[in-house]
């Protein structure tokens, strides 16, 4: 997280709502020779987040339950200190970002087909009008060859810290500044969103 305390206003009820949205981040635990991480898929409950991992996956043959971070990224952008119409600056990144910290434990695998049904639900119903796409699609054959292949965990969350960088330590002209030069020539992921919001704010 960033250490400017000007950037860590959002509520926590946001950054969990963007963490639900995304459904995908980078899973991080401390292994036998340094720090591993698998970027998941998942399904964040009350004050726990499902997951599942392919059995071959280093994490799924680590030590646990195990402290670990699940580190989920909004939009971000680039942003040109010519944008902002002041002289001595530099350049940034304007970004969204939480941080969830735990304790990463391994579930019965009776657990995984209930986890995976909720998780392609969630996805699966952003699709509408698609008809939603569910396991019973499958093969019985299918279905257990998959189930086979991967292991369900959770993580128990202690902590939740996010970041909201969209210029809030300028001045309100030259935040309006970066969100045009940010929306005019966008780089980053989904930066235009990061326009979008910076002028939500003022």
């Amino acid at each position: 997280m960033h250490p400017n305390p000007i950037f860590l206003d959002g509520a926590q009820a946001d950054a969990l709502a963007m963490v639900r949205a995304r459904s995908f981040g980078i899973l991080s635990v401390n292994g036998a020779d340094g720090p591993l991480a698998a970027h998941i898929p998942f399904e964040l409950g009350e004050g726990e987040v499902f997951l599942h991992l392919a059995r071959s996956n280093p994490i799924a043959r680590a030590a646990l339950p195990a402290p670990a971070l699940l580190a989920v990224s909004g939009p971000d952008a680039y942003v040109s200190p010519d944008w902002y119409g002041a002289d001595d600056q530099v350049p940034t990144w304007n970004y969204i970002a939480v941080h969830l910290r735990g304790v990463l434990e391994p579930l019965p695998e009776a657990a995984l087909r209930g986890h995976l049904a909720r998780v392609s639900a969630h996805m699966e119903g952003q699709l509408a009008p698609k008809p939603a796409w569910t396991m019973e699609k499958m093969s019985h054959e299918a279905e257990v060859r998959m189930l086979r292949m991967i292991l369900p965990f959770r993580l128990i969350v202690a902590s939740v810290d996010s970041t909201l960088k969209l210029n809030q330590n300028k001045t309100v002209a030259q935040r309006a500044g970066a969100a045009q030069g940010i929306a005019a020539a966008p780089m980053g992921m989904e930066a235009v969103q990061i326009a979008a919001m910076m002028r939500a704010r003022e």
